[in-house]
């Protein structure tokens, strides 16, 4: 097995037991003691995810939970387990992964029809920011002494 990018010895992989997963309908191999994420980059994978509006490539970012862009969808059927971090998910014999947001394909570009379109897409988050329009002051002792005993400020 011929892995570019891994290194010859070291870390806490079993290199003896060799396992086999596909991602995205192709074959990879790993070993024991392997996440998805560093079987991938270790089989020079880069691209694992595209941006949700614009389809841009995403990659692997992160080591552990703190990963945005690796959230694959783990197995087939009745047993598939939905947005799962790579960097999270052991390695075993057999495993199945795609990527969740790659349509029509991770590959795939969109024609220049489709991306027209994407301008009348609406979001329907909102982000407001702002300030009181003036900050809240301690009343004076006048103002005080007119609301206490019903008289009017001077």
């Amino acid at each position: 097995m011929t892995q570019h990018n891994r290194l010859a010895s070291g870390g806490r992989i079993d290199r003896s037991r060799t396992l086999e997963f596909t991602f995205n309908g192709k074959r990879y191999q790993g070993y024991q003691g392997d996440t998805l994420a560093s079987a991938l980059l270790a089989n020079g994978v880069s691209v694992v995810n595209r941006s949700i509006k614009y389809h841009r490539p995403r990659g692997i970012v992160g080591s552990w939970a703190e990963e945005p862009n690796a959230i694959l969808q783990i197995g087939t059927g009745a047993e598939t387990l939905p947005d799962q971090r790579a960097t999270q998910v052991e390695l075993y014999d057999g495993l199945e992964a795609r990527s969740i947001n790659g349509w029509p394909g991770l590959f795939d570009h969109l024609t220049s029809r489709e991306l027209l379109f994407d301008a009348h897409i609406k979001a329907n988050s909102f982000v407001i920011v702002g300030e009181p329009l003036e900050t809240p002051r301690e009343p004076t002792i006048g103002e005080q002494s007119a609301h206490t005993y019903g008289v009017r400020p001077y």
